[in-house]
């Protein structure tokens, strides 16, 4: 018997924006590293938006922060699945 833990994958089941979707199957390692960048990204964006009275970077970090909210929702069910 052995006690390695289990590998989590993306459900692949999450839709953002009407138009894109994660995919299955992806290794969380992988999805965790996606989203350090997602969210690297909108907090660069945010104090631009903040800064600069810059509404595009608000726009943007709004979109990204969708796609990170489905990444995270998506993860979660294939936590679920697999426990």
């Amino acid at each position: 018997m052995t006690d390695q833990p289990r590998q989590h994958h993306t459900a692949g089941v999450t839709t953002y924006m009407e138009l894109y979707s994660i995919q299955p199957g992806i290794p969380f390692e992988h999805a965790f590293g996606e989203l350090s960048v997602l969210l690297g990204c909108i907090r660069h964006l945010t104090c631009e938006a903040e800064m600069e009275s810059d509404l595009i970077a608000g726009s943007s970090a709004r979109i990204l922060s969708a796609m990170a909210k489905a990444l995270i929702y998506d993860m979660e069910i294939g936590m679920n699945r697999s426990t």
